[in-house]
């Protein structure tokens, strides 16, 4: 192929070729990766959130792509821009029979509140017949579906939460309306995501409390640590707390929480940074965990959270036990399903990441009339 003195000059002139070679592609793919990386971005690049002092550690990273992808959810809320009512239009009370909560409003932004429930809360094909039964639009008055009974006591609770909650649902009037609507916890489906049900013991070969751990469960965060924390902190609202710092304190002096209850908290913990997707010290000063006075402001935000799942499940959720059929109660103790951080956070600091939920929507802000600005 090559000609006779070619051959013959190589054979006498041997040269090393790999090495170059080897070179010449690693320089090569050096270039390529770093033209990617300036023309696509660099995918593992992170961005620090400061929650604290200097030199403390306070800091929370996450990956800046993840960061600026938004919550796949968001795509799918169904909304509408609100409708001022006009002088002398009919209301709502006027024209359909037992309309307990949402009877003052004007007929036509009753059934478009309506209309955004059926997407909301996935009703699918089913449309309004989901809380009013297979039945004419005349029967619609009746409560002998409890989908229909559940939905009023949660319309009212949004309102609640809108209104007496608005420092942690993020809703001021005045600085951007977000609050909360139906969509924020039930995103498309008719049961949410990440409510929670009572476990009891689970370890049956251990007794006492420590049959509550040692084994991976939903809500122990798939750790050994305690799967009762829920029900301690968010059902029975006791005091969240650890162990005492010191040994040997005076019996008089000493912290009434127990190891027990010190796991608890590590497990509480534990399933606030998954349901907000943060670390420690977004809360808590690094260098003292123990000093509240130290924290950050989203402790306090979060205390105002903790105390308002406490209200939801005991005020609005616990109540309905028996309104709700067998198949839609826990497994084991027949409970009501309950909620926590995780079922609005859904893996966000912010839910829905601050998608205003009110300003289509000022029926859901409060009980009194609501506030309808024209676009």
């Amino acid at each position: 192929m090559f000609p006779q003195w070619f051959s013959k000059w190589n054979r006498e002139n041997p040269k090393e070729i790999f090495g170059p070679a080897i070179l010449v592609g690693v320089v090569g793919g050096a270039v390529v990766v770093a033209a990617a990386l300036v023309t696509i971005g660099q995918p593992y690049a992170t961005e620090s959130f400061q929650t604290g002092p200097r030199g403390t550690g306070m800091s929370v990273a996450r990956f800046v792509e993840a960061a600026n992808t938004p919550d796949p959810t968001i795509a799918n809320y169904f909304s509408m821009p609100p409708l001022p009512p006009l002088p002398g239009e009919v209301l709502a009370k006027d024209v359909y029979q037992n309309v307990q909560v949402l009877g003052d409003l004007t007929e036509i932004n009753f059934n478009r509140l309506m209309s955004a429930m059926v997407e909301w809360v996935g009703a699918g094909e089913e449309g309004c017949a989901y809380c009013h039964g297979d039945v004419p639009l005349e029967e619609h008055w009746r409560d002998d579906v409890y989908t229909k009974v559940v939905a009023r006591s949660m319309l009212q609770m949004t309102r609640d939460l809108n209104e007496n909650w608005a420092v942690h649902v993020n809703y001021n009037p005045d600085d951007g309306n977000v609050g909360v609507s139906c969509y924020t916890c039930h995103r498309g489906e008719q049961v949410p995501s990440n409510i929670w049900f009572k476990l009891g013991p689970v370890n049956a070969n251990m007794a006492g409390w420590s049959a509550n751990q040692n084994r991976a469960t939903v809500q122990s965060q798939f750790t050994s640590l305690p799967s009762d924390a829920l029900e301690k902190y968010l059902l029975e609202t006791n005091p969240i707390n650890v162990h005492d710092l010191e040994a040997r304190v005076p019996r008089d002096q000493a912290n009434p929480a127990t190891i027990q209850d010190t796991y608890r908290t590590y497990s509480l913990m534990n399933y606030f940074s998954n349901a907000l997707a943060v670390n420690c010290v977004f809360c808590h000063n690094s260098r003292a965990f123990y000093d509240p006075a130290q924290n950050t402001p989203q402790w306090t935000n979060a205390s105002l959270g903790i105390l308002m799942v406490q209200e939801i499940n005991n005020d609005w959720l616990v109540p309905l036990t028996d309104v709700f059929p067998e198949h839609r109660l826990g497994p084991v103790f027949g409970d009501v399903g309950k909620v926590a951080c995780a079922t609005c956070h859904k893996g966000y600091q912010q839910p829905l990441q601050r998608t205003d939920m009110i300003s289509d929507w000022p029926e859901l802000a409060t009980t009194g009339v609501p506030v309808y600005v024209a676009e």
